[in-house]
């Protein structure tokens, strides 16, 4: 059985930001899962027997290879999507994230080709398919 195509799967989104009004993104592999040439704030699948914070944690320092300095747990999304021709579900656990910007480097360039800091004035294109969805619903929390 497969998370999010089998069963409901459950996941971390992570928006990491300097405190200063600048948001960290990821473009998106052809090593990616899905969503390839995308940008993306990041995330991960939390596996069983794994708590969510912890496994926010991790998702940042396999990502961008860095500590989270504070979060604050920003509310969740029912994500209903196809990938690869098959209808997928997972409920997407959203989290703001601070850590320190000159402490970050690319820990995954396998899966994203490049990381870059934007303003929510200036965001990069193209942008993952639920991020727009994201931002609509948490940006004056951002």
């Amino acid at each position: 059985m497969e998370a999010g195509v089998d069963y409901p799967g459950l996941s971390v989104v992570l928006f990491c930001h300097d405190g200063n009004g600048n948001f960290l993104l990821g473009k998106r592999s052809k090593n990616s899962r899905d969503e390839v040439g995308r940008w993306d704030p990041g995330g991960g699948k939390v596996d069983l027997h794994v708590g969510v914070i912890e496994t926010l944690k991790k998702e940042i320092r396999e990502e961008y290879s860095t500590n989270v300095l504070n979060y604050k747990f920003l509310g969740y999304r029912d994500v209903h999507r196809s990938s690869k021709g098959r209808k997928t579900h997972w409920v997407a656990l959203d989290f703001k994230v601070l850590i320190k910007s000159s402490m970050i480097k690319n820990g995954e360039p396998h899966k994203l080709e490049n990381i870059g800091w934007f303003t929510l004035d200036n965001l990069p294109a193209p942008l993952h398919s639920q991020f727009p969805k994201f931002l609509e619903k948490y940006r004056d929390k951002l």
